[in-house]
């Protein structure tokens, strides 16, 4: 990939680190610029130009009433991973603002949930290229039983930085 911003090169150098670590610190750098997500104890597994993977374990502070993953924490699962994947795209004078996200929950999940998000290649170009201009991400979110309790799909938009 040609065009790189602050996010994408610090996800290139955590990349390049040993196997055994990359899932951490993309974490912790998550984690510390996303604070809700942090507190949240959202755990990136994988991030790379097309892809994201983020994992939400079923932990007292993010359950509802009935011992499940709260919905909305649910919900934070699949905007972290649709915008940590958009953000990686993003040119560095441009300002990444989520627009709507249609959410629908069909079952209720057992465990830890896992979201995965993707984008091709006319989807990163038009991000790259579009001075603003908006992208639907459909994220894939899956309990640790591999039932998929939810769909959702995230409207991300992207505007220029206002300069002072």
């Amino acid at each position: 990939m040609q065009t790189q911003n602050k996010l994408s090169r610090l996800v290139q150098k955590v990349n390049s680190a040993p196997a055994f670590c990359r899932s951490w610190l993309l974490s912790m750098l998550f984690g510390r610029t996303i604070k809700f997500a942090g507190t949240a104890g959202v755990q990136v597994e994988q991030l790379d130009w097309h892809k994201s993977r983020l994992k939400l374990s079923n932990r007292k502070k993010v359950q509802n009433h009935i011992g499940s993953v709260h919905a909305a924490a649910t919900a934070l699962l699949g905007e972290s991973a649709s915008g940590f994947l958009l953000g990686m795209h993003v040119p560095d004078d441009k300002i990444p603002l989520l627009k709507s996200m249609q959410i629908q929950y069909l079952k209720r999940s057992t465990g830890a949930l896992t979201a995965q998000a993707q984008l091709d290649d006319d989807q990163i170009s038009q991000i790259r290229s579009a001075e603003k201009g908006e992208v639907v991400i459909r994220v894939l979110i899956k309990d640790q039983l591999g039932v998929e309790p939810v769909e959702a799909l995230f409207t991300w938009a992207w505007i220029p930085k206002v300069r002072k």
